[in-house]
């Protein structure tokens, strides 16, 4: 298989990921402020959720230009990766149902934490099938940003119980350093003959 069709295939499945988050968006019953006060906490963890799978989706662009031949564990990597992706949207919808319990709050941090320990499985699969040697090693280096991010997803994890508010704050600190997509893939394929 080729790169392009498992490219089409996870660019559909995040689309898919994207419609069902924003069908939570509920019409208000009312033509008031007061109205769309009610939907602020689904709004805020919208709009969270969806920078969240738009990065995954601008970085899983850049990884897919680093692969050439497309095997069985870079398949599985990749659905595995958009599984835990596609839970996303119930964990946003939970929390922010529940106006930020500590419990959902958590949960929405676990549901974070997956896709990118999924994420560095298929980075795995991609290196083991193309060598230590390819585009993609070279341009991971030491992966300082996916290490801090793992660690600052369990502290909120545990934090959601202590103040979920703080969860929230690390959770978009992880997305502002992600937001932009990871320039070390770009500047690896670029310096490739």
């Amino acid at each position: 298989m080729g790169r392009d069709r498992l490219t089409a295939f996870s660019d559909g499945v995040i689309a898919v990921i994207i419609t069902i988050m924003v069908l939570e968006l509920k019409v208000p019953h009312g033509a008031d402020w007061e109205a769309l006060r009610g939907l602020v906490p689904i709004f805020l963890s919208y709009v969270l959720s969806f920078v969240y799978v738009a990065i995954y989706w601008n970085n899983h662009h850049h990884l897919l230009h680093t692969v050439t031949r497309v095997s069985g564990p870079i398949l599985w990597a990749n659905n595995h990766l958009l599984f835990w992706i596609s839970l996303i949207p119930f964990t946003t919808g939970w929390m922010s149902e529940n106006h930020f319990a500590p419990l959902p709050t958590a949960v929405y941090g676990v549901s974070l934490l997956m896709p990118g320990l999924a994420w560095l499985l298929l980075q795995n699969a991609i290196t083991r099938k193309h060598g230590r040697e390819s585009v993609l090693a070279k341009a991971l280096g030491r992966d300082l940003k996916g290490k801090i991010s793992g660690v600052l997803y369990v502290a909120a994890i545990m934090l959601a119980f202590v103040s979920p508010w703080i969860s929230l704050a690390i959770y978009a600190l992880v997305a502002l350093i992600w937001l932009m997509p990871d320039r070390r893939i770009e500047h690896a394929i670029a310096a490739e003959p």
